[in-house]
């Protein structure tokens, strides 16, 4: 029998069309016995990395998306080891190992100054996120090559994307991440040592119809004329007079980064003088992330990702593969990275620049046509902000989608109950 699915695709864009199409419930799906092909080393196939998805079905557009700084709680990998000990555990002994300390107690038991600190909270959110993702697929057969077209993260949650997309490798990604933390925190710690001063950020929440009059505000305040083009700028400014726009999260929230007390003199300068009165929330974060104060961290991360992996057997492979099993929509651009030098270019530069979700979001939305969100990994301050970008919580019979997210086992269910469900109405019996 054909499936509804070759109308749809013919005329909406906004469903994936795939050479082979196959219909079967979650219990039939291959790999949901145990399976964890997909995230292991090498991360995929070369098969599968040269023809993307083969057994697939149509599908509604799909991205995956991951979340970022901030989202750390101890405690966090307690249901996961307790629900499926074979399955998470050995992704929480590899993090461990090739740490070489116990990151898991740390988590486990904290104390939460400890975790916040951003050499343990960088890693233990990107290491939670994949092994979430993990489990998803040994457990549930949930293959994120079959199941998505496109993948995403918020700024540190881009590493966890990038492995998802098999364009890293896990064990090589924690590394960067990790390298990537100690150089940022060293940074903080220079700039505290030789300045003074306080670092960090903080996050702006206006109503949507002021957010781009406060952002020319803020740009008029700090001399940048273009929030998402840092990576030269303020070199000529010492770190405790520097104040970034950071992230551009969602029509009505934005962050600033930089010296503290310079974004409470910048946010006194706007509602005096600027007519703005937003509301703002001290991040939980040690380091100013996104800024000129950063540019060490992406002269490093520069130099990693010209070298090679750190994988046993991969030793003479660069660290970065291409092409990737997935599309993967930078940070730095709002668009999907087209080649091998541009995605050492964009990783490389999102130390400095600004995250540009929103418009990577809108993109996705609007352009793409992306109609199903699943977001992996701890909080939900990511499916949040997406969904209220897109107008969806949870499955849209209306709309033939819906925003998830997986930071619990208990969600689990749900949410593979609703891909199903937005997935059988493009398929027949045979």
């Amino acid at each position: 029998m054909r499936t509804l699915a070759t109308g749809l695709a013919a005329t909406r864009p906004g469903f994936a069309s795939e050479a082979i199409l196959r219909c079967e419930t979650l219990s039939a799906i291959p790999g949901r016995q145990g399976s964890r092909s997909g995230l292991q080393h090498p991360l995929y196939t070369s098969s599968q990395r040269q023809e993307r998805s083969i057994m697939t079905k149509r599908r509604p557009r799909t991205a995956l998306f991951f979340p970022g700084q901030g989202v750390q709680k101890v405690g966090m990998l307690k249901p996961w080891l307790d629900a499926f000990p074979r399955s998470a555990g050995p992704t929480i002994e590899e993090v461990d190992h090739l740490l070489g300390y116990k990151l898991s107690t740390l988590i486990e038991e904290g104390p939460n100054s400890a975790l916040t600190a951003t050499i343990h909270s960088q890693p233990a959110i990107m290491a939670t996120s994949i092994m979430i993702l993990r489990v998803l697929e040994a457990e549930f057969g949930f293959h994120p090559p079959s199941r998505c077209d496109v993948t995403l993260g918020h700024s540190l949650g881009e590493f966890a994307a990038l492995v998802a997309g098999g364009y890293v490798t896990f064990q090589d990604s924690l590394y960067l991440v990790r390298r990537r933390a100690e150089i940022m925190a060293e940074c903080s710690r220079k700039a505290t040592e030789e300045f003074g001063g306080e670092y960090g950020m903080i996050a702006l929440v206006t109503e949507p119809d002021h957010l781009r009059p406060l952002i020319a505000a803020i740009q008029d305040f700090i001399g940048h004329n273009d929030a998402g083009v840092k990576t030269n700028s303020g070199e000529d400014v010492p770190p405790i007079q520097q104040v970034s726009i950071a992230n551009i999260n969602s029509k009505n929230q934005i962050v600033l980064s930089g010296n503290i007390n310079m974004i409470r003199t910048l946010l006194t300068h706007v509602r005096s003088f600027g007519g703005h009165d937003p509301r703002a929330v001290r991040l939980k974060s040690d380091s100013p992330f996104h800024s000129p104060l950063m540019k060490p961290a992406s002269g490093m991360m520069r130099r990693l990702l010209d070298g090679k992996s750190r994988v046993v057997g991969r030793e003479e492979e660069d660290i970065v593969m291409w092409p990737g099993v997935m599309e993967i929509v930078s940070n730095v651009s709002a668009r999907p990275i087209t080649s091998k030098a541009e995605l050492k270019d964009k990783w490389t530069r999102q130390c400095v620049d600004t995250v540009r979700w929103w418009d990577s979001i809108k993109y996705l939305d609007q352009e793409q046509k992306v109609r199903r969100w699943i977001g992996v990994g701890p909080g939900k301050v990511g499916r949040n902000l997406v969904g209220k970008e897109v107008g969806m919580r949870g499955k849209d019979t209306v709309k033939g989608g819906g925003v998830w997210g997986i930071s619990d086992p208990k969600e689990i269910e749900e949410v593979m109950r609703a891909l199903e469900d937005t997935e059988s109405m493009y398929c027949e019996d045979d």
